[in-house]
């Protein structure tokens, strides 16, 4: 089976973060994508968040329905900081034959050297890899150690770059939507619409709830 993960606070879920989601799930034909909201994230510990349990229903009732989406609360139940390493470790002790992978922004693995114990993590599952407006692309060259970098070649016939780990990394040109949660809570937060950002059932959450306000 062939999965892949997407990590984040989902400050709340939105329509880029579904989207993003669903070209990944279909260009790569994965059998499912697994939401994965954290309960603190080292790289966003300042950003005030709704409540985890907030944040883990605002995602199923944006994926209820498409039957290759899931959720996991797996990070919020284990508690404190969370680390994408402990993630994947936790998920292959479960099931060893899994195939595995992790959708990521293009931001975010620019700067993988900051993530704990990243190459260890470059050795236990791959990584995909869409774009993101407004920030470079940095191939395994530029984004990686010297050393490192050496051990991922391109593959013509699969279009990635493959290591001897039995992992690789894939590039996947997305549509790009402008759309950040920051941006959404700002706009609650100032009474303004955010309607067609995100799903109508996640809108009706944050209004019932009077999140962000």
């Amino acid at each position: 089976m062939r999965v892949a993960i997407l990590g984040g606070t989902f400050n709340p879920v939105h329509y880029g973060h579904l989207r993003v989601a669903e070209e990944a799930r279909e260009a790569l034909s994965l059998d499912r994508v697994i939401f994965m909201p954290t309960f603190i994230t080292p790289h966003k510990a300042d950003e005030q968040a709704a409540p985890a349990s907030a944040r883990l229903e605002m995602l199923r009732v944006a994926v209820s329905g498409n039957p290759y989406f899931s959720v996991s609360d797996m990070e919020i139940e284990r508690g404190g900081k969370s680390y994408t390493v402990d993630t994947v470790r936790e998920i292959k002790g479960k099931d060893k034959d899994l195939e595995a992978s992790l959708i990521v922004g293009n931001d975010s693995f620019n700067d993988i050297t900051s993530w704990r114990e990243y190459e260890e993590l470059l050795t236990l599952t791959s990584f995909i890899v869409v774009m993101r407006p407004g920030y470079p692309v940095k191939k395994p060259a530029e984004a990686l150690p010297v050393e490192l970098a050496r051990k991922f070649w391109y593959d013509a016939d699969s279009g990635s770059f493959m290591s001897p780990f039995g992992t690789g990394i894939t590039y996947l040109a997305t549509t790009l939507l402008d759309i950040s949660s920051s941006d959404i809570r700002r706009r609650v937060g100032e009474g303004g619409s955010v309607r067609y950002l995100l799903p109508r059932p996640v809108e009706e959450f944050i209004s019932k709830h009077g999140l962000y306000r």
